[in-house]
């Protein structure tokens, strides 16, 4: 079976986060995007967990649903209307129910090799009980787990893992938003330079890195250590809204914590280390069992924001609205020329610095995938990794058509009625025919999910905190409709 997963949220114990960031509403939006698969999230503040406990139940195979009685809640009417609701409350073209798989992140901050180190790191539990422990584990170590949904701990990235796998390990470790500079693994002003460096001895159990807002996989192509590892996407959601605006789509065997683990133990499992995934694994008794099970479950494709968007692709000073391209950051350096303060490094010069090979070396490439009319995108040289397709998210598409905020009434309007009639919002932008988008919205809407499809965009890069802005019509165009628009005046 082939699933939808987004596996790294926060919820409303979250510093900046929506309070409407509550399981039965996150559950709503994921139907409504079309997510089969969700994060918790924040499974470690002990106000969550409660909530979690009240509002999920485990379904015996690493996952947890809804609740029955849970299920009412839904999401405002400006989303759903009540036309399109079946008698049980939800939209009959919307497809199975979301399930969870308990996913929480925490910030390491600590010193080593004479730096100040900050990582953030999810991590996945099989089970409330698994979860139970760690956090109690956490507590007997001095953090403090109430402060917020994804905890300061003053543990090193070796210490959260030995301290995991201590407990269960068939959990998973994975660095969250891997390049982002002040908060990941590979951060140009406060990570590591390696795996190896960040988990020592664990490092070995690391089997995938998710790449945030501000890279893609073809960037993570470019190590050479991450060869063997998963990349995945994810949305880092803090609102509803922003559910899916990257996700990892998977094709199982079975929908449970097991399989989703052994799609993410494959890019690591080679002869030499097929006896590593064996020992670890408490779940099978036999290596053929585990090979079994890894062949069976994969990656299919991720689906990815555009990283040009992303609030640290590029080398910049926002106070000073200094932006630099790696080519000029290596020509000119990271001193702001106007202030001669240090430039926050971006996304781009960062993977250029750690870069194993180039960006012509991966021979890039599209790639038709069956159902979906968007094409995804290969490295020719790499064929065994997924491949990834470039995604904007629908009511940002609205928002341009209709020259208005996403959070306005005609945006939201017309996203319900889109969703209503044409199914969620992963089946709109990937694969529903243009034609039936064009019959319910009109051929300025079919137009733009078509020339995003394409990737016929503009895009001016972020940089240092400062979200890069996607523009899918031109600004030629813009003119030429509002002088239409003054003529009709006359």
């Amino acid at each position: 079976m082939r699933i939808i997963a987004d596996l790294q949220i926060h919820s409303k114990y979250s510093r900046a986060v929506s309070q409407e960031m509550v399981i039965p509403k996150i559950w709503e939006w994921a139907k409504r995007k079309g997510i089969k698969l969700m994060a918790t999230g924040d499974w470690t503040h002990p106000l969550w967990m409660r909530e979690i406990k009240a509002n999920l139940e485990e379904t015996g195979n690493g996952l947890l649903k809804l609740k029955s009685s849970r299920h009412e809640v839904g999401i405002h009417d400006a989303v759903i209307s009540h036309s399109s609701k079946t008698a049980s409350g939800q939209n009959s073209k919307l497809g199975e129910e979301p399930l969870f798989l308990l996913a929480t992140e925490v910030s390491c901050i600590y010193s080593q090799g004479g730096k100040l180190r900050r990582i953030h790191t999810l991590i996945w539990a099989p089970s409330i009980e698994t979860a139970d422990k760690i956090n109690k584990e956490l507590i007997n170590r001095g953090a403090n787990l109430v402060s917020d949904g994804r905890p300061i701990v003053g543990l090193t990235s070796i210490a959260i893992a030995e301290l995991v796998f201590s407990i269960d390990p068939t959990c998973l470790i994975i660095p969250a938003h891997a390049w982002t500079p002040w908060f990941s693994l590979y951060g140009s002003e406060s990570g590591f330079n390696s795996i190896d460096e960040c988990f020592g001895n664990y490092s070995k159990y690391i089997y995938a890195i998710e790449t945030g807002l501000s890279s893609d996989p073809a960037m993570n192509w470019r190590i050479k250590e991450l060869d063997n590892r998963s990349i995945v996407s994810f949305s880092d959601a803090h609102s509803g809204p922003k559910l899916g605006r990257e996700a990892t789509v998977f094709d199982l065997s079975e929908l449970s914590y097991r399989a989703i683990r052994a799609a993410l133990v494959r890019a690591a499992v080679n002869k030499d280390q097929l006896s590593v995934v064996s020992n670890q694994s408490k779940e099978n008794n036999s290596k053929t069992d585990n090979r079994k099970l890894i062949a069976e479950n994969k990656i299919s494709y991720t689906v990815e924001f555009y990283p040009e968007e992303g609030k640290y692709h590029y080398t910049g000073h926002r106070n000073c609205s200094v932006k630099q391209t790696p080519e000029e950051t290596r020509k000119n350096g990271t001193i702001c020329p106007v202030c001669g303060r240090k430039l926050t490094v971006g996304v781009m010069h960062r993977v250029d610095a750690l870069a194993g090979r180039s960006e012509e070396e991966l021979e890039i490439k599209k790639l038709e995938i069956k159902g979906i009319e968007m094409k995804g995108i290969i490295s020719g040289k790499f064929i065994q990794r997924p491949p990834y397709m470039m995604m904007v998210p629908l009511q940002e598409i609205l928002s341009e058509v209709y020259r208005t905020s996403v959070h306005s009434q005609a945006v939201q309007n017309e996203y319900g009625k889109l969703i209503d009639n044409l199914g969620s919002e992963f089946d709109i932008l990937l694969s529903t025919p243009t034609s039936d988008i064009a019959r319910i919205s009109g051929p300025d809407v079919s137009d733009a999910i078509d020339k995003v499809r394409n990737g016929q965009l503009t895009i001016d890069p972020g940089y240092d905190g400062v979200f890069g802005k996607v523009k899918i019509f031109s600004d030629e165009k813009k003119e030429e409709e509002n002088k239409k628009e003054q003529l009709s005046l006359f």
